[in-house]
């Protein structure tokens, strides 16, 4: 298990390292100047050298990139061109919001799918599976976003049970954050779990054909005995590469959600620096992302293990 750990954060570290190189490329590559950007296209050119001079864009690329890389690994994101406040101060900020969104909609998310999943593959061509697959078809066509719209006109402009957007904050307390990330966990969470859920049915109808479930049905196990005993467990490889991707998904991709939620995440910081050329901003926030997406395939890796400890061996 020790050298199947250690071939992973080999792994994850020069996916890191190769990750670094592209993002710095493609932004740095992107047309239009930061410092031309905020001054304007009449500004002097002694105060645009000024301001290069200012925010570091007068050295190398080279040496930009090793500076970026170099601070980022003592916890040094560097100082946004746009608000000259710290970077890794903004997405701390933004973190706090974005993180427990991710969190929140995967397990609501989980919470629905396995049960749902389960319950079909234990009826397979019933009328039960037929109406789960019909569901998880239609959860899986209609964009989040809709659902967020539905959600909105719904709970919080017709019921008022919930605000229509904004984040109250956690110094207001866990059960008033919990409750004002409710619907946009909500709107992330259904077409996911519709995913999850036809992911979670495959795998448990492919499993129950396998002979050792034949086996466990010949020694005296019913078949729901067999399938909570035997199915689900050997069922859970796949779920688990979706529930990774899924948590990439959520914390990466929900700057639609964000929008229309008017919440202070990641998915907004991003969308603003874009708007604004704020390219250190962008670099740093898309490298924690991608440092996300890796770091959760390894804890899925491992994951994998611990389910099928033949995978150690197979590295």
């Amino acid at each position: 298990m020790l050298r199947y750990v250690l071939k992973r954060l080999i792994s994850l570290a020069l996916s890191l390292a190769v990750a670094s190189v592209v993002i710095f490329t493609v932004i740095e590559v992107a047309p239009g100047d930061p410092a031309s950007f905020m001054l304007g296209v009449n500004a002097q050119p002694e105060t645009l050298a000024a301001l290069r001079t200012e925010l570091g864009l007068d050295v190398s690329t080279p040496q930009r990139y090793l500076d970026w890389v170099g601070g980022m690994l003592v916890g040094d994101f560097g100082t946004s061109y746009t608000y000259r406040t710290p970077v890794a101060q903004m997405i701390a900020d933004r973190l706090w919001v974005s993180l427990p969104l991710a969190i929140y909609a995967l397990t609501l998310s989980t919470l629905i799918a396995f049960p749902v999943g389960i319950y079909a593959a234990a009826r397979r061509g019933r009328p039960g599976d037929l109406a789960v697959m019909g569901a998880t078809q239609l959860g899986i066509a209609v964009p989040n976003f809709w659902f967020a719209m539905m959600l909105v006109l719904i709970f919080a402009i017709n019921l008022r049970l919930f605000n229509a957007g904004g984040f109250a904050g956690w110094d207001k307390g866990l059960w008033v954050g919990l409750h004002s990330l409710t619907l946009p966990a909500v709107a992330l969470a259904l077409p996911q779990a519709a995913i999850l859920a036809r992911v979670m049915r495959s795998a448990l109808l492919d499993i129950l054909g396998e002979d050792f479930m034949r086996t466990a049905r010949a020694k005296g196990l019913s078949r729901r005995q067999a399938l909570w005993r035997h199915g689900v467990r050997n069922a859970l490889i796949p779920v688990l590469t979706i529930i990774g991707l899924q948590f990439s998904f959520l914390l990466a991709g929900s700057i639609i959600i964000e929008q229309v939620f008017y919440l202070p995440g990641l998915g907004r910081l991003v969308f603003q620096a874009i708007s604004a050329r704020d390219l250190i901003v962008v670099e740093s926030v898309v490298m924690l992302l991608v440092f996300a997406v890796i770091a959760v395939n390894f804890l899925v890796d491992l994951a994998y293990a611990a389910v099928d400890p033949r995978l150690r061996g197979r590295t």
